[in-house]
């Protein structure tokens, strides 16, 4: 494998055409018109340009992007994650095509991508799953809905089956509320997946997000690559993770490593992937979530935990040039948290802050500090895409050391010019319950007025700034 096609922007796009780079493997870059001058198509080896800034004329436009590599002779693609990550009619248009996907089969994308779907072949490899309904279509019997609902129990979530990433989720603590939050979750599903059909799961009050790493060989063969932490969010979607997830019990991560990796090999699954848990924070029971069939936003604390190149493992996979490892050959050492900074405004319910950035800078060499980003000092957060500004991962000899780190980090950091969450992110790694590893899913909104609050200052360390970062 030769050239690579890189279907996506931002941060993600750059760390697959480093990863290519290392490979010596050659990067074609599509772009919209509110990317042309971006970090990703500088980066690259070929651009092309693929539409208009709104992702529904561009990265999601499967035709320009599929033949952006047709033109320039991509015998891969690595899609990154989201747009069309797990996009079957991608998937199997490039493979038809003679590009290898860098990513599982269509087949499986397809089966994980739905989320109900993914629910029974989950429950028929043993894996542990949340009490549910089947999925409704709008038109159905209110009756019929009202009677599941009554069997699954409150709380309960109505979620959409070609959701993901927190998008296409009510939560129903009230039967009276129920049928408008089907039909309103229905609504948006159409919209925002091309698919109405939701269905009803048990909701967990104190619920940890634990998930697990997991690397198949597409022949049955899988390993995992241990866990992560994933439970401070907002609106359902993630701010900080991190590996080791603190004060779980061995005896349940290794039921949790084993359904991970049952399930994976159930599905002969190729390449990276993470199968996520729900975890009774009072119980230590865990539930089956959904399958992501791609590589993660958090995929680097698994790396500065384990050593292993995960974009760089699908790479050289899909060109058939890596030999699989057994799960005895994989540890882990030390400890990882990331942060994502965003472009967003946590005063006014983390609202999208688009601006151009004045100032950018992180602190240069420190030890244990890696920095994930798509843009450089000058570049504009855009409104047409996802806020990331960058993804800051700090690692050491355990969590504490990881922890102090990032803390120096995020206070070293310069971003003017925009809104960000940083002081919002200083605020969480300082709480008594984040510091204990004491934290459910409903931090955030549970201590949301202490951590809106503006944090202490510290003294800067006096370490060089770093501008352009990539």
């Amino acid at each position: 494998m030769k050239r690579i096609l890189v279907a996506n922007r931002g941060e993600i796009a750059c760390r697959i055409i480093r990863a290519a780079k290392g490979l010596g493997i050659e990067t074609i870059a599509v772009y919209s018109d509110a990317d042309a001058d971006s970090l990703h198509c500088e980066m690259a080896d070929i651009t092309v340009r693929i539409g208009a800034a709104p992702a529904a004329q561009s990265y999601l436009n499967v035709d320009a992007v599929l033949e952006a590599g047709l033109q320039h002779g991509a015998q891969g693609v690595h899609p990154g994650y989201g747009f069309l990550s797990e996009n079957t009619a991608f998937a199997r248009a490039a493979e038809k095509n003679g590009i290898a996907w860098i990513g599982p089969t269509p087949e499986t994308i397809e089966d994980m991508g739905d989320k109900h779907r993914a629910r029974s072949i989950a429950e028929s490899c043993g894996v542990p799953v949340l009490p549910g309904s089947r999925a409704f279509l709008p038109g159905e019997s209110v009756e019929l809905i009202v009677q599941e609902a009554a069997r699954v129990g409150f709380p309960l979530l109505v979620k959409a089956a070609g959701g993901g990433g927190g998008i296409g989720m009510k939560l129903v603590d009230d039967p009276s509320a129920l049928v408008a939050a089907v039909a309103s979750t229905q609504s948006q599903a159409l919209k925002t997946f091309n698919d109405a059909s939701v269905y009803l799961e048990r909701y967990v009050p104190r619920a940890r997000h634990i998930e697990v790493q997991v690397f198949g060989y597409g022949d049955g063969s899988v390993v995992h690559l241990f866990e992560r932490e994933c439970s401070v969010q907002r609106r359902f979607q993630k701010i900080i993770e991190e590996s080791p997830a603190p004060n779980l019990p061995t005896q349940v991560l290794e039921k949790m490593f084993a359904a991970a990796v049952s399930l994976s090999a159930g599905q002969r699954y190729r390449g990276a992937g993470t199968v996520e848990f729900i975890l009774d924070a009072s119980t230590d029971e865990f539930f089956f979530l959904e399958m992501n069939t791609r590589i993660q936003v958090e995929h680097g604390v698994t790396e500065a935990t384990t050593g292993w190149d995960l974009v760089q493992s699908q790479i050289l996979l899909a060109a058939g040039q890596l030999q699989p490892i057994s799960q005895s050959a994989i540890s882990r050492t030390g400890a990882a948290v990331e942060c994502r900074v965003y472009a967003e405004n946590p005063q006014k319910n983390f609202l999208p802050s688009p601006g151009p950035l004045e100032r950018y800078a992180f602190p240069a060499a420190l030890d244990g500090l890696r920095v994930d980003t798509g843009v450089r000092q000058g570049d504009s957060i855009t409104p047409f895409y996802d806020p990331m500004i960058a993804k800051i991962i700090t690692s050491g000899m355990n969590r504490s050391v990881a922890l102090e780190r990032m803390q120096e980090v995020l206070r070293m950091t310069e971003i003017t010019g925009i809104r960000h969450n940083i002081d919002f992110l200083l605020q969480v790694l300082q709480h008594p319950q984040f510091v204990a590893g004491m934290v459910d899913t409903h931090f955030v909104e549970r201590e949301r007025q202490m951590l809106l609050s503006a944090p202490a200052p510290t003294p800067a360390s006096g370490a060089p700034l770093a501008r352009t970062v990539a």
